[in-house]
């Protein structure tokens, strides 16, 4: 493990470090891209196991929250440890689970959001105008993607009634936050992640936010019925408190999209508590608190 990762916040080129150095300690794991960014970043993907049907986590789809990544990351690198060395992660024996059906990990959808956040509008390549243009109003407020579009407000469903509701708030064009794009999937980080779950058989999705302390855990009449008994055993692993969509937060997310579209469960896991940014300081805290949640996320 490489300590000085998790010390500071994972800047791209960190990032690319990060997966390589995963990718050549742990040669089992496989290691893809799953699509693009609008300014040409790789989305990566990390699988575990069976790639094909698998479980998705995916995280760093705010700017402000890559503590998400680095948490995704930790517990990939401690999943494959114990994996490798035949050993217990969190009483849990990894490997005949996986076997049977996989874990996929996108640790960070939104490479250009999180590189403005931390590096600056100049980062965003030629979009570097239009993102300082936006990044003006409030720089310390940046979820967006390279052209101020919030990719979890992106999602196809109920994007007319989010639409509607951002407007009603004066939410109308290109923004640091909640700005959710002229049409569903407009974003190219948005179209790679529903592409991924078209070709890929993914029976549950995790996403990653921060911060509450919260489990998001239906969307709608096609909530499957095993959700909240799932819900609720993850609220009981991690202490976190189960929650329902409201406000601007009832419509456009991956994974309300996930469970119209295929009407399996999903998630929301808005971890920690605080301001965004988190500081780098509360991931050991959060991790330990989350560790046998993520490991039952990942075989059930």
């Amino acid at each position: 493990m490489q300590p000085d990762f998790y010390a500071a916040p994972p800047t791209y080129e960190r990032y690319l470090k990060k997966l390589q150095s995963l990718k050549k300690t742990y040669p089992f794991l496989q290691l893809s891209s799953a699509g693009q960014s609008l300014c040409g970043r790789q989305l990566y993907a990390v699988s575990l196991g069976a790639p094909n049907p698998c479980t998705l986590f995916a995280g760093g789809f705010h700017a402000q929250e890559w503590l998400t990544v680095q948490l995704l990351l930790r517990f990939t690198e401690d999943l494959a440890e114990a994996w490798q060395q035949g050993k217990t992660l969190a009483g849990v024996r990894i490997g005949a689970d996986l076997n049977q059906r996989g874990l996929t990990v996108l640790p960070m959808v939104n490479p250009d959001g999180i590189s403005i956040a931390l590096e600056g509008a100049a980062s965003a390549g030629r979009y570097a105008d239009t993102a300082a243009r936006i990044q003006a109003e409030n720089p310390a407020l940046w979820q967006a993607n390279a052209r101020g579009v919030d990719l979890n407000h992106n999602f196809d469903a109920g994007f007319t009634q989010l639409r509607a509701m951002e407007q009603e708030q004066g939410i109308d064009q290109p923004s640091p936050r909640q700005y959710g794009g002229l049409f569903a999937h407009s974003e190219p980080e948005s179209r790679a992640i529903v592409s991924f779950l078209r070709s890929c058989r993914v029976e549950t999705l995790y996403t990653f936010h921060s911060q509450g302390e919260e489990i998001f855990w239906e969307y709608g009449e096609r909530t499957p019925a095993r959700s909240r008994y799932l819900a609720q055993m993850l609220s009981k692993a991690s202490g976190y408190r189960l929650v329902e969509n409201a406000g601007l937060f009832s419509h456009g997310g991956c994974k309300d999209y996930f469970i119209e579209r295929f009407q399996r469960p999903g998630f929301t896991i808005e971890i920690g508590k605080g301001t965004n940014p988190l500081p780098v300081e509360d991931l050991d805290g959060i991790y330990a608190k989350l560790q046998e949640m993520l490991v039952l996320a990942a075989v059930i």
